[in-house]
């Protein structure tokens, strides 16, 4: 397992609110984090078919063009009635021909759970993998995740992406009403960065 000796780390996403909570959980270690975006650096293709695959492609990308290390994410939501989908896909159910359009793909999902008579609790985790490259090609993996299900009406103002229809198991209020200081402690994200903080940023 390889430490992080830098003082600047390159955060391979253009989501400014996946990159913002990524900048806070990494707030201790007195880490400049930099965005793909503040370094105009294109969104390669996300061919595979995975979270370790498409957080793989992007990690590594940054790192050659930047030589910086560079951590990215592959996340989404698993909604057990619906097989494990939007999965992989959950960004693209939110494509539209003018951007992402996040409700819209939550509609999506709580109109197929409706057509498929599916059962309550509607039960769905949010998954995550990290990865942190280096200019070299060395990574390291880490996965997190987060239970609960799938709720409607959608509930809050906070958060981002499908955050207003996920109730996370042991609260009553989606991530979408959830103070980042609490979603912060128990994302998906959060659980992913436990692990990749005690292996790669603890002294």
């Amino acid at each position: 397992m390889r430490k992080f000796d830098g003082d600047r780390l390159l955060v391979a996403s253009h989501n400014a609110g996946k990159v913002t909570e990524i900048a806070a959980l990494l707030e201790p270690y007195k880490i400049e984090v930099i965005s793909a975006a503040d370094m105009d650096l294109p969104e390669p293709e996300e061919t595979e078919d995975t979270f370790i695959g498409n957080a793989r492609i992007k990690a590594h990308a940054a790192a050659k063009a930047t030589n910086l290390p560079a951590l990215a994410d592959d996340s989404g939501i698993e909604v057990d009635a619906l097989d494990g989908a939007p999965g992989v896909y959950t960004a693209d159910w939110a494509e539209t021909g003018d951007g992402r359009d996040f409700e819209m793909a939550m509609i999506k999902v709580w109109t197929k759970l409706e057509e498929l008579n599916a059962p309550r609790p509607r039960t769905a985790r949010f998954r995550c993998t990290l990865v942190l490259a280096w200019p070299d090609g060395h990574d390291e993996v880490f996965d997190g995740k987060i239970e609960g299900r799938c709720v409607w009406p959608m509930r809050g103002d906070l958060g981002h992406g499908y955050d207003p229809m996920f109730m996370p198991r042991g609260f009553n209020i989606t991530l979408g009403e959830m103070e980042a200081v609490v979603k912060n402690r128990i994302s998906h994200r959060a659980d992913a960065f436990r692990k990749l903080v005690k292996t790669c940023f603890d002294v």
